[in-house]
């Protein structure tokens, strides 16, 4: 229905991506995002071996034939990650595209260049994203302050953060932060971007393998329910507002407080387990958009996928010329 610089380079059915989620990221969803013509990336870091990665990539390509990647964030961490191991795994599985992100990717640009893997690198400024299209990367994804998870410090919105990157970039831009219908999609075309990526949109589908009470959270969520934490600490991050968010918050305004302070609230083991997997929506940080204001129900990703493409649809062929026919 839509053919874009991103459909013709990735081989895609739709100008929809589910990017990389940690812990949300797995086979269940990312079969069924491919199932449905759009392109969904497994979590490489949320599997604990790159031999467990490889067991999720074979069980992903045994419930799809149609073309998936795989997510490769870098990020300095307490307990060093042997990067180089999982991007062995990567390469060595066939995998036809990478998505990278946190740090610079510039360490493993050559071997995926090599093993002929594209490369998604996400941002979330310009003059990122122009660092990572001089690196080689074959496309960005720009992340508009609406995103979940890190939006940088920046606190550009993507209405005016797309197009300021699609004016300076040559390869396609996929606008990412606040998409979750067609609208956004059709918007995003308008802003210049070739494909939208949806996060929290997708976490509140069937498939996606957390726990009912927070998909259905994410249905009564609107969109003043995330929060911004980490600020004081140089790593904002966005997530749903709930009674720890709203804690770290707190002692993060303290005077001279440190990551140590909220360390314990701030667990991702503890998010992963009490919440994604247990269900205690106020137990612990977990990732949303400000896009939780536009999703209202608990669909398969099938009927995400169509649905935004065929809003989409008819916006750009219906609606709008309705509009310029009554300037006119």
């Amino acid at each position: 229905m839509f053919t874009t610089s991103f459909t013709r380079i990735f081989d895609m059915e739709h100008p929809v991506v589910c990017g990389g989620m940690t812990a949300v990221g797995t086979a269940d969803l990312i079969a069924a995002v491919a199932n449905a013509g759009a392109l969904g990336f497994l979590s490489a870091l949320s599997q604990p071996t790159p031999e467990a990665l490889a067991e999720e990539i074979a069980r992903c390509r045994s419930m799809t034939d149609r073309p998936f990647g795989v997510n490769l964030t870098i990020l300095p961490t307490l307990k060093p990650v042997p990067y180089e191991d999982y991007r062995a795994v990567i390469i060595d599985s066939g995998v036809g595209v990478v998505e990278t992100a946190g740090s610079n990717p510039a360490p493993h640009l050559h071997a995926f260049a090599a093993a002929g893997i594209k490369v998604i690198h996400k941002a979330v400024s310009v003059r990122h994203a122009l660092k990572a299209e001089q690196l080689g990367v074959d496309a960005v994804s720009i992340d508009g302050f609406e995103c979940a998870g890190h939006p940088g410090n920046d606190d550009v919105p993507g209405l005016v953060l797309i197009p300021a990157a699609t004016r300076k970039l040559s390869i396609p831009v996929i606008a990412s932060g606040g998409f979750a219908d067609g609208a956004g999609l059709a918007a995003a075309l308008a802003l210049g971007a070739s494909a939208i990526n949806m996060g929290t949109r997708f976490v509140a589908s069937t498939e996606a393998t957390v726990h009912e009470n927070v998909k259905r959270q994410i249905t009564v969520n609107d969109e003043r329910s995330t929060q911004l934490v980490f600020r004081e600490f140089n790593n904002t991050a966005r997530v749903a507002r709930n009674s720890i968010s709203e804690r770290i918050s707190e002692i993060s305004a303290l005077p001279n407080a440190t990551f140590d302070d909220v360390a314990d609230l701030a667990s991702g083991v503890r998010g992963r387990q009490k919440v994604l997997a247990g269900g205690e929506v106020d137990a612990g940080l977990w990732w949303a958009g400000q896009s939780q204001g536009l999703i209202d129900e608990i669909l398969t990703c099938e009927e995400i996928v169509t649905s935004t493409v065929n809003q989409a649809h008819d916006l750009i062929v219906n609606r709008l010329p309705q509009l310029t026919g009554a300037i006119r």
